[in-house]
């Protein structure tokens, strides 16, 4: 799908700014998004993004997939394992995001991994990219086709445009906010229809960073579920899983912003929901603790009641 988008953003509100896309199909449909403030703009084109990600892929993730050496593998921190691949693909990715939409900022996993303080880039009203260069390192080490890469452009703290790559399974997932969410090689329209009530609740619980009281009430109200194991640890698989309706929530304690908001993004635009446990919406800026997503308000209500959170 061909999209160029231009935005008008500044601190403030919103204001609706018109811009136009054309299917593969050929057909022409008008898209309204943008910020009402005084104005800054920023525009950026889809297919040039889709693009820069995809070739990435191809050129630093797929050629190492199950052929890593021992020396290909390291810890960058405690419990957290970085492979040449991840290093290697932020390199190249992140400078081809940065000329896509001038006068943008990087924040990438593993820079943010060497410098934290990068990730109070986000405070600003200028365009960032956020980049996670291999989300699902751990099945990719593994020989795992689960893995994935993420990337969302954020302007003054909002998430607007969100790309979720899963070279294996050969899915490249849009979402622009305010014009829904597609999958690129099939141009499906993403749309949360919710199931029968009657239905089974299928969703999972990243237990690892759950404090002991949460993980406590959790463990008391598993009997509800069936279980509530992951099926992947990569964000950038469970996002779209719920996205396209083959799952119906996850719950996730620990919010590294380049985990979370392609995702979200990705779910709020196809009708679902992403919200802290009290309610209060998803924002990449907020650190807080504790995110229940959704594939519908319905869903998101009923996992929170029988999770007893």
């Amino acid at each position: 799908m061909t999209a160029v988008g231009r935005l008008q953003f500044s601190q403030g509100d919103w204001r609706l700014a018109a811009y136009s896309v054309r299917s593969p199909s050929g057909f022409r449909r008008d898209r309204v998004a943008g910020l009402r403030c005084r104005f800054t703009t920023v525009r950026y084109d889809v297919d040039r993004v889709v693009g820069e990600i995809s070739a990435a892929a191809d050129e630093f993730l797929r050629p190492r997939f199950r052929s890593l050496g021992f020396q290909d593998v390291r810890e960058k921190s405690a419990g957290e394992v970085v492979t040449v691949a991840d290093e290697e693909c932020e390199a190249a990715l992140g400078p081809a995001l940065i000329a896509s939409v001038p006068g943008s900022v990087l924040v990438g996993e593993e820079a943010a991994a060497r410098d934290p303080a990068l990730i109070n880039q986000l405070s600003g009203t200028g365009p960032v990219w956020l980049l996670d260069p291999l989300d699902g390192t751990s099945a990719f080490i593994e020989g795992s086709p689960d893995y994935a890469i993420m990337a969302a452009l954020i302007v003054d703290g909002v998430t607007v445009l969100s790309v979720i790559h899963q070279p294996e399974h050969e899915l490249t997932y849009v979402a622009e906010r305010g014009s829904g969410a597609y999958e690129t090689h099939t141009g499906t329209r993403l749309v949360a229809t919710d199931r029968s009530p009657s239905e089974e609740l299928l969703g999972s619980v990243m237990k690892r960073f759950l404090p002991d009281d949460i993980r406590r009430t959790i463990e008391h109200h598993e009997s509800n579920f069936t279980s509530l194991t992951p099926h992947t640890t990569s964000a950038g698989i469970e996002y779209p899983a719920i996205a396209c309706g083959e799952r119906d929530f996850m719950l996730y304690w620990r919010l590294l912003a380049w985990d979370h908001a392609p995702g979200v993004l990705l779910l709020t635009e196809s009708g679902g929901v992403a919200a802290h446990l009290d309610g209060r919406p998803y924002r990449p800026t907020n650190q807080c603790e504790g995110l229940l997503v959704a594939r519908s308000p319905e869903r998101w209500e009923e996992a929170r009641l029988k999770l007893g959170v």
